[in-house]
C-alpha cells in the first residue's frame, strides 16, 4: 500500500532522491561508479555480474534490510548479480516505471498491484515481503476508543487515498457502526501532527513499525487496530513487482535475484542486530534513520515476513483473490479482474 508519511519525511526523501540522480548524472547514465554503489561486492569486481536495478517504494528503512544485507554479505554477486537499489521521489511512480522498463524491479503493495493491473498497467507480483497489514487503524492511548465503532461521529484523519477510506469505512461497518457517521478529514502527509494535536481523533494510513513508534516515542502513544481483525482481507503489504515484459525476459535474472535475497533474509532473521548495522552504515546523510525506531521496526517486522513452511516471498492465490474481491467491493476495481494474473511465485 502507499505509505503516507510526514512532508517532512517526504521532503527529505525527494532531496535525497534529487541528490541520487546528480550523482548518476555525473557517473553516466544511472551507471554506478564504484562496486559498493552498484551492489557488487569489492571482491567481485569482474565486470561480468548482470546489471538489474530495483526501486524501494521509499526511503531505506528497516523493511528494506534483506536488500542490504543481501547486499553487503556478496549474495547478489554470488548469484551472478549487481544490484543497483534506488529511491522514488514519488512512492506512486514504481510501478509505472517498472512497467515502462525504466527498472527491473520495484517494491509496492498487493492492492496497488490489483488496482494498477486494472488500469492495464502490466506488472506482476514475484515475492511476497511483507505479509500481513502495517497499515492500521492508530488512536491516542488515551482516547477512551476501544474499537473501530467508537469512532462512529468522530474526526478520523487520512491521506486523501480512496484505498484507506475504503479500509477504515470496512472497520467500522464490520464492527457495527455506520461508517456514513464518520467525518473524514484529509490531513495530507501530516498524520502524526493530526493524531498528536488532537485535530482527529484517529488515523488511518499509519504504520505500527514508524507512525505508531514516533507517536511513542514522542510522548503520544498510541493504540492499533488491525484492519484483519475488522472485515479487511489478510492482504500482503509490501511486494516485489516486475513488468510482464521484464519477467518474460529475465526469468533467470529474476530466479536469481530471489535466491540472493532468500538468503538476504534469512540473514536478518539469525541476525538482526547486525543486519541493522549494515541498513544503517548504508543510509544518506539527508534521510538520517533513527537506530531506535529502526530496530524496534525490525522486531516487529522479522515475523511478518516470516513465510513459516514456505520458502521467504511465496504467494497465496487465496490471499490474491480475497483482496481482489474486496477491491472489487468497494468499488476500487472491476470485478471480473483475473487476480491470478497479478502475481507469480519463483
Amino acid at each position: 500500500m502507499i505509505h503516507s508519511r510526514s512532508k517532512k519525511s517526504q521532503k527529505t526523501a525527494l532531496r535525497c532522491t534529487l541528490l541520487f540522480c546528480a550523482l548518476l548524472l555525473m557517473n553516466g547514465c544511472g551507471t554506478a561508479a564504484d562496486p559498493e554503489a552498484s551492489g557488487q561486492s569489492s571482491g567481485n569486481s569482474t565486470g561480468q555480474n548482470r546489471k538489474l536495478t530495483i526501486m524501494l517504494d521509499w526511503y531505506p528503512n528497516a523493511v528494506h534490510s534483506f536488500l542490504y544485507a543481501a547486499r553487503e554479505k556478496g549474495y547478489f554477486a554470488e548469484e551472478g548479480l549487481d544490484v543497483e537499489i534506488q529511491m522514488p521521489a514519488d512512492s506512486n511512480d514504481a510501478l509505472k516505471l517498472v512497467a515502462s522498463g525504466k527498472v527491473d524491479l520495484a517494491l509496492s503493495y498487493q492492492p496497488q498491484v490489483l488496482m494498477a493491473r486494472a488500469e492495464q498497467i502490466p506488472v506482476q507480483s514475484l515475492a511476497a515481503l511483507v505479509r500481513h497489514p502495517l497499515n492500521h487503524l492508530l488512536v491516542p492511548q488515551d482516547s477512551g476508543i476501544t474499537s473501530p465503532k467508537d469512532l462512529a461521529g468522530k474526526n478520523a484523519g487520512y491521506s486523501s487515498i480512496p484505498l484507506y477510506e475504503a479500509m477504515l469505512r470496512t472497520m467500522v461497518k464490520h464492527d457495527g457502526a455506520d461508517p456514513d457517521s464518520l467525518n473524514m478529514i484529509d490531513v495530507g502527509f501530516d498524520l502524526v501532527p493530526a493524531l498528536s494535536t488532537g485535530r482527529v481523533d484517529g488515523i488511518i494510513g499509519g504504520f505500527i513499525n514508524h507512525e505508531a513508534l514516533i507517536l511513542a516515542k514522542e510522548g503520544h502513544p498510541v493504540v492499533s487496530f488491525d484492519p484483519t481483525e475488522y472485515g479487511v482481507p489478510d492482504y500482503y503489504e509490501l511486494v516485489l513487482v516486475a513488468s510482464e515484459q521484464g519477467l518474460a525476459d529475465g526469468k533467470d535474472d529474476f530466479t536469481s535475484f530471489m535466491n540472493a535475497i532468500r538468503k538476504g533474509q534469512q540473514f536478518v532473521q539469525d541476525q538482526p542486530g547486525q543486519a541493522l548495522e549494515i541498513l544503517l552504515a548504508h543510509e544518506d546523510a539527508t534521510a538520517p534513520l533513527d537506530p531506535e525506531i529502526e530496530a524496534q521496526s525490525l522486531d516487529l517486522l522479522i515475523p511478518l515476513m516470516d513465510a513459516g513452511d514456505e520458502r521467504f516471498g511465496s504467494q497465496d492465490p487465496q490471499s490474491w483473490g480475497e483482496a481482489a474481491a474486496w477491491l472489487a467491493e468497494n468499488g476500487l476495481i472491476p470485478g471480473d479482474q483475473d487476480s491470478g494474473e497479478a502475481f507469480v511465485n519463483f
